[in-house]
């Protein structure tokens, strides 16, 4: 069976379940001119329109993370300062891509979760290993790409992607529309968590330690792109992993202001009022 990549698209039947937030309500209008906002549309978001000074708690002396009895989960920070921006999670097979990701976004409270994986089986019907089987690598790779083409457009997503989607050099024009999250786990650690899985047909051989070196080695320039890295060690569950993340987010958003700061800030040491 050939799978068309042509004009693949990502149903609304599936994105739907996971973009629209119970939370807010955005618009989205196409963007004609230079500067667009995440996939090429402008976007305005009632909610967030009003959070634009919200800042790193973890410099913030002042910041209070309560106690045992209610706490302030600093990743429900991270959405305000992120101005919508999508999240992307690369790294090997079998890093922690998923639960990582889906993890993150639950505690984010205003972004959802995506995983490319999961849509192109949806949307093919067929799983990852059998498109392997039946077409080669390089079918999964044009259809992965084609998915990718499709979520991109759409903002306030933390994205799990699959391993090689870092390889084609159009994927990263998609890519760095968001910020790029490595998570960086050793060769010994993930086949340690995934052995010889049978539903990654890249593993199908005599060695598959002596396969993920080889293929961490061909991509680790690659990955090494990444706007942060996250390196994952075995005494590291999900929550220390994404503990960790939340705390290099918002440090990343310190050293990488969006450009209304970048405006303001220069208004400021020229003695003019900003106007919000």
């Amino acid at each position: 069976m050939m799978y068309s990549v042509l004009f693949i698209f990502v149903p609304v039947s599936i994105v739907s379940g996971f973009i629209v937030s119970p939370y807010s309500t955005f618009s989205i209008k196409q963007n004609t001119c230079i500067g667009a906002g995440a996939g090429g549309f402008e976007w305005e978001d009632p909610i967030e329109a009003f959070d634009q000074e919200v800042e790193n708690p973890f410099k913030n002396n002042e910041f209070d993370f309560g106690d045992d009895n209610f706490k302030v989960d600093p990743a429900r920070l991270l959405s305000p300062r992120l101005q919508g921006s999508n999240l992307y999670f690369v790294g090997m097979m079998g890093c922690g891509k998923t639960s990582v990701a889906n993890s993150l976004a639950r505690r984010m409270g205003t972004y959802n979760f995506l995983d490319t994986d999961t849509i192109v089986e949806s949307v093919t019907k067929t799983s990852i290993s059998e498109i392997f089987k039946n077409e080669g690598e390089e079918s999964f790779r044009a259809i992965e790409a084609q998915v990718l083409d499709s979520v991109h457009a759409y903002v306030r997503c933390v994205i799990g992607t699959g391993g090689g989607i870092v390889c084609r050099l159009q994927n990263w024009s998609k890519l760095q529309t968001g910020i790029v999250i490595w998570l960086d786990v050793s060769p010994e650690l993930i086949i340690s968590r995934i052995g010889k899985d049978p539903n990654r047909p890249l593993l199908q051989k005599d060695d598959p330690l002596l396969i993920i070196k080889a293929l961490l080695e061909e991509r680790k320039k690659l990955y090494n792109q990444a706007d942060v890295r996250i390196e994952v060690t075995e005494e590291m569950n999900v929550d220390d992993t994404v503990n960790l993340i939340i705390r290099e987010l918002h440090d990343f958003i310190d050293e990488n202001p969006p450009a209304w700061e970048k405006v303001k800030a220069k208004a400021q040491e020229e003695g003019l009022d900003w106007v919000q």
